[in-house]
């Protein structure tokens, strides 16, 4: 997965639709937790393993809504100036450090 030309191909998304004038990264952060909101929404109420055994429709919901909390945090990041590869993999090598 190649970020900066996802990032490229949404900033073109909000360039052409006018967009950045809401991309503040108050407004983004709280899309992304919005997005998190529906995905946790597919899975209440569900058992563990029923979470775990979603039905072909639930499971395409579900996709669709991690693309989304993904493509937030990538515009997310750009708005910060923060490199989504740096800050994966250095919490990354964070967490293999405090859980190693």
């Amino acid at each position: 997965m190649n970020l900066v030309e996802l990032t490229e191909r949404l900033h073109a998304i909000r360039d052409r639709n006018d967009w950045r004038q809401f991309h503040s990264p108050k407004n983004l952060a709280m899309a992304a937790s919005v997005e998190m909101s529906e995905l946790v929404e597919i899975f209440q109420w569900l058992t563990e393993d029923q979470s775990r055994q979603l039905p072909a429709e639930k499971l395409a919901h579900a996709g669709q809504e991690v693309g989304d909390i993904v493509l937030y945090l990538l515009l997310l990041c750009s708005e910060l100036g923060l490199d989504m590869n740096e800050v994966v993999r250095s919490k990354l090598a964070d967490s293999e450090r405090r859980f190693n």
